[in-house]
């Protein structure tokens, strides 16, 4: 033995080098921008629960082989012999509100509690006992002063328990919980005291159940990471068993209580059974392809039995019990609804007055000065439908005056009428909140890529003699070939679905295309319109073009093509790139996370904060957003056939290669590679405040993803053998994006660069592009005018009956053309809970127990450093749009570009880059 030890201190013991490279050997493998997180360098890890020898395994076993079995034997009974107490400290988070049947039920358990009934814990070891070939463990202990604390009015309650362990215990590596309560509780984390390594910490936030519900006990590991092969020999069967317990069955009703994790397809959006109007195809399958969505098991409906029965709101849909919104969050939601509930409410009091057209742009002021239920002067009325006792319904009165009050929207704050003017018009294809389609011309006209034989001519209408008198005396050729031409082009995701939108009762829509110019100043204008409807015969007007007026006829029919435009803009923006390419692609990744890759999984607690809510927020966009008669329906131009659309755009141009910021830049011509600049491309709008600020943030997230990538997996091997991240990622394809899973563009998982580009995609997918997308939808959405989601009537022109109407009261017909007062509403109401931050908000640079979310202390500096990078760029940022020199964030009435600024206050700010898709 003397010799083994003198050996283990031999220099020849490896240690751990210096993890900090110089920024040049970073810069040349990924041409990002400098900061203070260094990546790791590719060398031997030290054990995690040990120090690993740099000597010869032969050595080790001759040493091993050296030592006599029977003083092993004496000495591991010696050991056994010894024993001493460690302590646990458990915190519990309390909820805020309790309903009376919560607090009885509290009340019994504190008395259970002091009967035996109580919260029991068991300690295991990394090591396996030798005589049983079993994990070694404590002996059971119970968490002290349960009913004591019971009244505790604290948010976090820290209770303790008592181990005794052995000497010969060895490392702690996971604890065992049975609540044989009656009531679940959050259990927050655990801390472990007495061993000589120092503190052991679990990171558990999740609910534990009672044994009445669940009878297995919960099992939680210490914040140590560990890829599989790396797995100590007495956590190798409970990690393969908390998988097994999260995967399920694949069969069986699933439990608001359940933590079950299973693949389904979209067919829940419908509800057959209350009318065949609400019927909806199924998403998912060969013929509408569709990312897949969380199961639930429910029942089929009875009158179509592949569509699954709807669970309608107040009732809660199913998703596992840890992914539900904690108790801050419901209630910022909670407020949200109130207003739905409310609109609900009104159109049966007053739905004349609340179908008509507003008369001019004053009323629509009057909902930010008024309020819906003053304005119509209703607001006492709407409350005696309560069927309340009349102190509540008084005490709903006085605190309901702003419910349906709404604050001005800040695309009116800078600039009232910003929002007419054409430079803002094409700022915001490139600064608003949908910054993503905005392309490159790269051929004129335009080409459609549908088929010809159903869908008419390719070609498209517009012509150089369109444009050539606004290109600031460049030839059409010359703009071109400048890259001074860019394009909004919905022509071939809404022409397919246009005979039958405009069959709907109040809805007309056109497909669009918007052509703009590049001015020396840097900023866009828009020189054309082509609005398109479906080709009837070789004999029917099927395109239109229109350009910048001349006269007032021409000023009108003008502002009414740039409202077509945003309405197929709004449809675009909320059913593809919001909606599909945020939170249903992520879907998929995230549920197979839980399925494959344990928590103690390196790779799981880098993704951890970034799925946060995700599934709930998806549950319940499922309900009453994008279900049949939902709020995406009844105020979006496409109605019933949104989803089909998203549908249509998954199959043809949805690929996760393309995700990533820069290769999505560059696949729509807006970038081109170019290694000599910071970030890899060089920008063909060099004022995008987009695709500017968000490349600072792709690249902080791509270094710190490399770190941590380079920091378990120093080569390709050990990606290419890590079994639970091989799982991962193929389940992801093949079961939760199954309808492409034979695509040729899914990227491979064999190399540390694989991985990383991966990692930074899925990232960047649930934090800075969905903020991107979601934050700014009151904030600019709010004034409808500015973005109208839907359109009621089309353009008509002089050999059309409306002609006449529209020539004698242009202002009357544009209010017409726009939604109504109720549609207005209600839709104002959705976009104010959408942008709304929760005081909860985890945002980009921010964990939970930021100190002890692992357990590898270098990584943890390493985070602190991403989290300082955040930082950085946040008052980057901030400079930006004080720069005079970018005209598209800075200028008289121009609005700055915030909603890539890292941080945020609670509510609706129009800025903040939350960890996740959790809204």
């Amino acid at each position: 033995m003397a010799l083994a030890k003198e050996l283990m201190g031999h220099p020849l013991i490896s240690q751990r080098p210096s993890l900090v490279l110089s920024a040049s050997h970073f810069k040349k493998k990924t041409h990002t921008t400098q900061f203070s997180i260094k990546p790791f360098d590719r060398r031997p890890r030290t054990s995690k629960y040990g120090v690993v020898s740099a000597i010869s395994e032969d050595l080790v076993k001759t040493l091993r082989f050296s030592t006599a079995t029977g003083d092993r034997k004496r000495e591991e009974e010696e050991k056994a012999a010894v024993k001493f107490k460690v302590r646990a400290v458990v915190t519990v988070r309390n909820k805020n509100k309790e309903d009376f049947k919560e607090t009885l039920v509290k009340h019994l358990d504190a008395f259970g509690d002091k009967i035996g009934r109580n919260i029991v814990l068991e300690l295991i070891s990394t090591e396996l006992d030798p005589k049983t070939n079993l994990p070694k463990k404590s002996n059971t202990a119970v968490l002290k002063d349960w009913s004591e604390k019971s009244k505790t009015k604290a948010e976090r309650v820290h209770y303790t328990a008592e181990f005794t362990v052995d000497a010969a215990f060895g490392t702690p590596g996971a604890i065992t919980i049975m609540n044989k309560h009656q009531k679940e509780f959050f259990l927050e984390c655990i801390t472990i005291e007495g061993f000589a390594l120092g503190p052991v910490h679990f990171p558990c936030n999740s609910w534990v159940q009672s044994q009445n519900d669940h009878p297995e006990k919960r099992i939680f590991f210490t914040n140590q990471p560990f890829l599989p092969n790396e797995t100590p020999d007495g956590l190798r069967k409970l990690r393969e068993k908390e998988l097994k317990n999260l995967r399920g069955n694949g069969s069986g009703v699933r439990k608001l209580s359940d933590r079950i994790y299973d693949f389904d397809v979209y067919n829940d959006l419908g509800n057959p059974d209350k009318s065949s109007e609400l019927s909806r195809p199924k998403l998912g399958g060969k013929e509408r392809p569709y990312p897949r969505r969380c199961r639930t098991g429910r029942q089929p409906t009875d009158t179509d039995k592949e569509a699954e029965s709807r669970v309608e709101k107040p009732l809660p849909m199913y998703v596992p019990r840890d992914e539900q919104f904690e108790e801050t969050k419901q209630d910022t939601f909670a407020a949200g609804r109130l207003k739905a509930v409310l609109h609900h409410l009104v159109p049966s009091l007053k739905a004349s007055i609340l179908a008509e057209d507003f008369s001019d742009f004053g009323e629509i002021d009057d909902l930010y000065k008024e309020g819906l239920l003053l304005k119509l002067g209703f607001q006492d009325e709407i409350f005696n439908k309560f069927p309340l006792p009349k102190g509540i319904v008084n005490t709903l009165q006085e605190s309901s005056k702003g419910l349906l009050k709404y604050d001005t929207p800040k695309i009116l704050s800078k600039d009232k009428n910003a929002w007419l003017r054409d430079d803002e018009f094409a700022r915001q294809a490139i600064a608003g909140i949908n910054p993503v389609n905005i392309e490159r011309v790269k051929t004129f006209p335009p080409v459609s890529n549908l088929d010809p034989e159903i869908y008419g001519p390719q070609h498209s209408a517009l012509t150089s003699d369109h444009i050539i008198g606004h290109l600031d005396g460049l030839s059409v050729q010359r703009a071109l070939e400048e890259n001074r031409l860019f394009m909004l082009d919905y022509h071939d995701i809404f022409l397919p679905f246009l005979d039958r939108i405009n069959a709907l009762d109040g809805r007309k829509a056109y497909a669009t295309r918007t052509i703009f110019f590049l001015t020396r100043l840097g900023t866009l204008k828009p020189v054309a319109i082509e609005l398109s409807l479906p080709s009837h015969g070789p004999n029917h007007r099927s395109k239109r073009v229109v350009t910048p007026p001349v006269d007032a006829t021409s000023n009108w029919v003008w502002q009414l093509a740039k409202a077509h435009v945003s309405s197929n803009d709004a449809g675009v923006h909320q059913l593809v790139n919001h909606w599909l390419r945020t939170h249903a692609s992520l879907e998929p990744f995230i549920i197979a996370a839980h399925r494959q890759l344990s928590a103690m999984h390196p790779i799981f607690k880098l993704l951890d904060p970034h799925m946060r809510y995700t599934l709930e927020i998806n549950a319940l966009a499922r309900q009453s957003l994008i279900s049949a008669d939902g709020v995406i329906e009844g105020g979006f131009t496409a109605g019933q056939y949104g989803l089909e659309m998203s549908s249509a755009a998954y199959k043809s141009s949805w690929r996760f290669d393309m995700e990533g910021l820069p290769a999505d830049l560059i696949r729509r011509g807006m970038a081109v590679p170019d290694p000599t600049q910071p970030h890899g491309l060089k920008l063909l709008v060099e004022d995008y405040p987009y695709a500017n600020d968000g490349l600072l943030i792709w690249s902080a997230i791509q270094t710190w993803v490399r770190t941590y990538v380079e920091r378990y997996y120093p080569n390709q091997n050990s990606i290419q053998t890590d079994s639970e991240l091989q799982s991962w990622y193929s389940e992801s394809i093949n079961v939760g994006h199954a309808d492409l899973r034979d695509a040729e563009w899914w990227p491979e998982l064999n190399t540390v660069d694989d991985l990383v580009s991966i990692l930074t995609t899925l990232v960047w997918l649930a934090s800075a592009q969905h903020a991107a997308l979601n934050f700014g939808q009151y904030p600019y959405g709010g004034y409808v005018p500015n973005r109208p989601p839907l359109m009621r009537r089309l353009i008509p022109d002089e050999s059309d009956p409306e002609y006449a109407s529209f020539i004698s009261d242009p202002e009357k017909f544009y209010f017409s053309s726009m939604p109504s007062l109720l549609q207005t509403s209600k839709f104002m109401a959705v976009v104010d809970t959408l942008s709304t931050h929760s005081p909860d908000e985890e945002y980009i640079g921010e964990r939970q127990q930021p100190s002890t979310w692992t357990g590898d202390a270098e990584i943890v500096d390493a985070f602190y450093g991403f989290a300082a990078e955040i930082g950085r760029i946040e008052k980057e940022i901030e400079k930006r749009n004080s720069d005079p020199n970018r005209r598209n964030r800075c200028g008289a009435g121009v609005l700055p570009y915030e909603l890539l600024v890292p941080s945020s206050e609670p509510g609706v700010t129009c800025r903040g880059v939350p960890n996740s898709v959790s809204i």
